[in-house]
């Protein structure tokens, strides 16, 4: 099989271009960047084919996809920055890319008639309740406009294409690029104490247990809607930061404090993250390794 891959500068794109490599597939990366810009650590991703694309320039996403032909896209591009999609001057931008560029993927993807895969998030949902989300719930409520902007990318997928896979995903880490664990090591490093927000609810997805998944869900016809995160358990960002600063040898204190008493978040965030798996394994997918033992991998990864 060939992939097309978007986004191969973060830290999603990253692991499945060398997760590509490792199965013998070929594989073609792009981004944003006139070059590869991610982490030069040797892998293969610095290596296999990049190419220089403006996901919101439907010409060239068209010339290019086409061109390359692929068996199979893998949608990792986003805007991510969650606050910042708040701001008025930047809400057009985010929609052009978390919808329209996803549009302007999906429509060359029906061109060629190849599988598309698009990641989404559990921003889509209003993240009330405590009831894990399924993946086939239509109950769409975003909180703000980086759910928004991702479900109307979900919607422009499944509008477009039959075969294709929309895998839901949360609190995201990885090695290529910044990250929930980076910053509370770096915390944890400079600070006797720290404040971590103890009512958000969920479960941590290490993007290279991801890539293994998406992979795996590619080499089948298995399509539709999915949710993927590390297993484990669902917890909260304090309880996240405990595991974080316990494995890495950290002794820093950790006052745990609500959504509202940490403040500072321009954009409204879901207390409810937690995301229903087992159409993964009814699927006959493999489920992630524990967010705990992810987390120890990563760790010696990165070298925190």
């Amino acid at each position: 099989m060939k992939f097309f891959v978007t986004g191969v500068g973060g830290q999603l794109g990253h692991d499945v271009m060398n997760e590509l490599a490792k199965r013998g597939y070929e594989g073609v990366g792009s981004d944003i960047a006139q070059t590869y810009s991610g982490v030069a650590d040797g892998s293969a991703v610095t290596t296999m084919p990049y190419v220089q694309l403006d996901i919101t320039n439907a010409d060239a996403v068209k010339k290019v996809i086409v061109d390359i032909k692929p068996d199979a896209v893998i949608h990792c591009a986003a805007w991510t920055a969650v606050d910042l999609a708040e701001d008025d001057d930047k809400i057009e931008k985010v929609r052009a890319i978390n919808a329209g560029g996803t549009q302007n993927i999906a429509a060359a993807c029906k061109q060629l008639d190849c599988k598309m895969t698009y990641l989404s998030t559990d921003y889509v949902f209003d993240g009330q309740g405590v009831e894990p989300w399924k993946p086939d719930c239509k109950d769409y409520k975003p909180l703000n406009v980086y759910g928004q902007t991702k479900l109307e990318g979900e919607l422009a997928v499944s509008n477009t294409l039959d075969k294709y896979f929309i895998v839901r995903i949360a609190w995201v880490f990885g090695l290529n690029g910044k990250n929930f664990i980076k910053t509370m090591v770096n915390v944890g490093k400079t600070h006797n104490t720290v404040r971590v927000v103890n009512d958000q609810i969920g479960t941590p997805t290490y993007t290279l247990d991801l890539a293994r998944l998406l992979i795996d869900m590619n080499e089948t016809e298995k399509y539709g809607y999915y949710h993927a995160t590390n297993e484990g358990g669902y917890i909260s960002w304090y309880d996240f930061t405990c595991e974080i600063y316990k494995q890495a040898g950290l002794c820093t204190h950790i006052i745990p404090v609500t959504t509202e008493e940490y403040g500072l978040s321009k954009a409204a965030r879901p207390s409810n993250s937690r995301l229903d798996k087992s159409k993964l394994v009814e699927a006959g997918f493999a489920p992630l390794p524990t967010w705990q033992d992810a987390l120890s991998r990563y760790l010696k990864e990165a070298n925190l």
